[in-house]
């Protein structure tokens, strides 16, 4: 006993250490309190994935056991309003176990505590429950709420364990948010998409509202969320201004105050883009520790660098000229341009980061920035980026930091002449390696691969980078 209460406290005291991780989340967000079900959801999540690292923990019946509970306040929850034998958190505990077992009936959670008095002792229980003392629990006095973060709990843990290559008593379900079969994906503004804003707005404001605060002072009489809220319903809505927005957003919602579009928007623009990258990192670790349970996650590992150009800008820019650069196409315009770097491939699709493309920066400077970003939140092993970032200077960094990396090639003069010859020979590809000059008698080794683009009938052949 005394060897499960220390590998417990190494636990929590890891948790505890780390700089990222928000344990238990009622006491670090406005957002949640002692009673939030999503908190404890997210909290079960941070135990469990740390619980399972440890050598000793390979048992499912010591992480229920040993979760703690004592902060959560079970009352809003709870459906009887007399005193009962059984407090709220061993049943939750008991219930919990039911469903990793996948018990769809008591008599088998009955018959497994009969057999293991050493787990009725660690849970208080002076006897073994009865099946109808279980059953009116769970039907009765649960909330549906309460009896849906049940299941969550119990498929979080469970994948947690599988993820830790500890055998698990049953397969947990993987799957993302609720899809239907219907919906028609290719037509973005089909009204079944239009219908699901509801679900998605409040899928966001539960895993990543938390991470995100304008820090006001107190007393403010529209609650922060109403504000997330409205940029929520902003971004799901294709060229939506925040005054129109605004407005059409008072008939949506159900908050009795919602934010005019001007202070909304003065709101917004009050946070650095230093303080917008930091909690939009946090929000993505949220949405990670959701994600990491699915299956598609488990393909991760290729992540995209790209540099998005917003449409032309025509105000005033002046103060913002490092910000407000040219185009690509080099005309007399001006635009904001974004780099971003995203899980690509088979993984499930990711912004990990963004950030702007300043005056002066080099494309080294950018793609180093992102790509620390993504290794902080995800495994990465491929690097893919557009063919303004083929630079030997780019390619020998992405290298050094033990990455593979697919960049296509400019077309220069040897590479054009290279094409057609291949062109000619009637053949569709050919690798060749090549040392790129760094420097200082430097060199960075690649292999370039000529590859004729497919239903060609010309001297139109493409090259690439590779590493």
């Amino acid at each position: 006993m005394a060897s499960a209460r220390n590998s417990q406290r190494t636990v929590l005291r890891r948790i505890a250490q780390r700089s990222y991780t928000e344990w238990p989340v009622y006491d670090s967000t406005p957002l949640y309190d002692r009673t939030s079900l999503a908190g404890l959801e997210s909290d079960v999540r941070v135990v469990s994935e740390t619980w399972f690292d440890h050598d000793e923990h390979d048992s499912i019946d010591k992480v229920i056991c040993s979760f703690p509970l004592a902060y959560f306040i079970f009352d809003a929850h709870d459906c009887y309003t007399a005193t009962t034998r059984y407090r709220m958190g061993t049943l939750f505990r008991i219930f919990v176990l039911k469903e990793c077992h996948g018990w769809s009936h008591e008599p088998a959670l009955v018959k497994y505590f009969y057999h293991r008095p050493e787990l009725c002792k660690q849970l208080n229980l002076g006897t073994v429950l009865d099946q109808s003392t279980l059953w009116r629990s769970w039907h009765q006095r649960f909330s549906p709420e309460l009896r849906e973060t049940v299941q969550s709990a119990a498929r979080t843990i469970l994948i947690k364990e599988q993820n830790a290559d500890v055998s698990v008593p049953r397969e947990p379900e993987r799957s993302l948010l609720p899809r239907s079969d219907d919906v028609n994906e290719s037509d973005p503004n089909n009204r079944d998409f239009l219908d699901k804003t509801g679900t998605i707005a409040e899928y966001v404001s539960r895993v990543v509202f938390p991470a995100f605060s304008l820090e006001r002072g107190d007393g403010c009489e529209i609650h922060e969320n109403a504000y997330w809220s409205l940029q929520t319903y902003l971004g799901l809505r294709e060229n939506l201004a925040a005054n129109e927005g605004a407005r059409s957003f008072i008939h949506e919602s159900t908050r009795e105050r919602t934010p005019l579009g001007h202070a909304h928007r003065d709101h917004i623009r009050g946070l650095s883009i230093e303080q917008i990258r930091e909690m939009y990192r946090q929000a993505i670790r949220h949405l990670i520790d959701e994600v990491a349970e699915t299956e598609e996650f488990f393909r991760a590992g290729i992540v995209a660098i790209d540099i998005t150009e917003d449409d032309p800008f025509t105000g005033d820019r002046t103060g913002h000229e490092d910000e407000i650069i040219g185009t690509k196409e080099q005309t007399d315009e001006y635009a904001y341009q974004w780099a971003t770097v995203q899980l690509v491939g088979n993984a499930v699709p990711l912004v990990l980061d963004a950030r702007p493309v300043r005056k002066g920066e080099s494309r080294k400077e950018i793609v180093e920035d992102l790509l620390d970003s993504a290794e902080d939140l995800v495994h990465v092993d491929n690097v893919l980026m557009d063919r303004e970032f083929d630079s030997q200077h780019v390619l020998e960094m992405i290298s050094q930091r033990g990455l593979s990396y697919v960049v296509p090639k400019r077309m220069q003069t040897s590479e054009k002449a290279q094409a057609k010859r291949l062109f000619q020979c009637d053949q569709d590809r050919y690798e060749t390696d090549r040392k790129l000059h760094l420097g200082k008698n430097e060199w960075h080794e690649t292999t370039l691969i000529y590859r004729r683009k497919e239903n060609s009938d010309t001297t139109t052949t493409g090259s690439t980078r590779c590493s």
